[in-house]
């Protein structure tokens, strides 16, 4: 339960952050290093990010990973599923992708964007969705019918 709690969180702090939290936004960009930047020198450890939360899902297109991010210039090791290599080198055109689940007609709510617009930006981090619905899955289309957006990857919790 503490790592959903995490989750969330950290969902918090993102979408703020995306949404131009003036001072947090400016505070969190001034200790982020550059992408280009090489790692600090001094000795810093990362948070160890719990075991897999996405293990026993039934991924297809999908993998999970651990990743980095540094909120307040500190490191944060965070487990999240994106699209495999084959799939996010594929060119899309004319939609967005979204994540969605078929069986009830739900888009998650938790995260701080319904869309991304390149296949780099697909990055599920909060397994709640997933445990929740039986099947999700990526989409690439419009949101507004997803019956007829293409299924990019899906995941599946077998209970």
């Amino acid at each position: 339960m503490s790592l959903r709690i995490a989750f969330r969180a950290v969902a918090v702090v993102l979408t703020t952050v995306a949404l131009g939290g003036p001072a947090l936004a400016s505070g969190a960009q001034a200790a982020t290093p550059p992408l280009s930047a090489p790692v600090p020198t001094q000795a810093r450890t990362a948070t160890v990010a719990a075991d897999n939360p996405f293990e026993g899902i039934d991924l297809s297109g999908l993998h999970a990973e651990q990743r980095t991010m540094w909120p307040a210039g500190n490191p944060v090791r965070y487990w999240a599923l994106v699209l495999d290599t084959d799939l996010a080198e594929q060119e899309y055109s004319g939609g967005t992708f979204f994540l969605y689940a078929p069986a009830t007609g739900e888009f998650d709510a938790d995260i701080p964007q319904r869309t991304v617009d390149a296949p780099a930006q697909v990055v599920i981090a909060d397994p709640g969705f997933l445990r929740t619905h039986p099947r999700v899955e990526i989409r690439y289309g419009t949101p507004d019918r997803p019956e007829q957006a293409r299924t990019v990857a899906t995941a599946a919790t077998w209970r």
